[in-house]
C-alpha cells in the first residue's frame, strides 16, 4: 500500500511521513505542485504547513486538484484541513485563540478516525487559523474549548481533517489516528 505525504511547507511533514513508513506503508514526501497523474497512491495526506489558509489559500498549491480529482482516501492535517474545509465551502478564518501546545479534545462522534479511541484527550496544536464551520457534507467528530472543528469527515467520500498533529509524540493516540486512516485506505483498494 502507497500512501503520500503533499508538502504543504509545514515544520512536521517528515514526522507524518516517518509515522506512515513505521506503520508499515510505503511512502513519500511529495511537493504540493505535484501532478495529479503522479499521485496514483492507495492514500493522501495534506500537511500542515506555513500558509496562512484563512488570510491566502493560494499558497496550498494543487491540494483543491488533489481534492477534486484524486478518489483515494485524503487526511488533511492543520493547514491541509484548513484548506479541506475552505475548498468545499466551510469557513477558515484566523483563530479566535490561535492554539500552540497542548490542548485536550472532545470527540463528539468517532467517525472513521477515532474508532476505539476515548472520547477526551491531549492532542498538540500549532496554529493561527482554524476552521470555524465546516462545510455542508462534513460532519464535525472532534472540538476544543478554542475550536469549533478539530476533526470532520466527508459524509459521502473519505476525505478527513484534524486540526490538530497526531504525527507528534505529544498527542495521545496519534498512532491509532493514522491506523484507522489507514484501515480505510485499505478498504477501499
Amino acid at each position: 500500500m502507497e500512501v503520500y505525504v503533499v508538502d504543504n511547507g509545514g515544520q512536521w511533514t517528515h514526522r507524518e511521513w516517518r509515522v506512515l513508513r513505521d506503520l508499515g506503508v510505503e511512502s513519500k514526501i511529495v511537493p504540493n505542485l505535484t501532478v495529479v497523474e503522479d499521485l496514483q497512491v492507495d492514500g493522501l495526506v495534506l500537511s500542515g504547513g506555513a500558509p496562512r489558509v484563512g488570510i491566502d489559500p493560494s499558497k496550498m498549491g494543487r491540494n483543491g486538484e488533489y481534492l477534486d480529482e484524486i478518489g483515494c482516501p485524503i487526511l488533511g492535517i492543520c493547514a491541509g484541513h484548513q484548506f479541506m474545509a475552505l475548498h468545499f465551502g466551510g469557513e477558515t478564518k484566523p483563530a479566535r485563540v490561535p492554539e500552540f501546545g497542548k490542548t485536550k479534545v472532545l470527540i463528539e462522534e468517532p467517525g472513521d478516525l477515532f474508532k476505539g479511541l476515548p472520547r477526551r484527550f491531549t492532542v498538540w496544536e500549532s496554529h493561527n487559523d482554524e476552521v470555524t464551520i465546516a462545510p455542508k457534507g462534513f460532519k464535525r467528530l472532534a472540538s476544543s474549548d478554542n475550536c469549533p472543528v478539530q476533526a470532520m469527515q466527508a459524509v459521502d467520500r473519505p476525505l478527513y481533517g484534524v486540526q490538530f498533529h497526531p504525527e507528534v509524540e505529544h498527542t495521545q493516540h496519534g498512532s491509532d489516528i493514522f491506523k484507522n486512516f489507514l484501515d480505510v485506505c485499505r478498504q477501499e483498494r
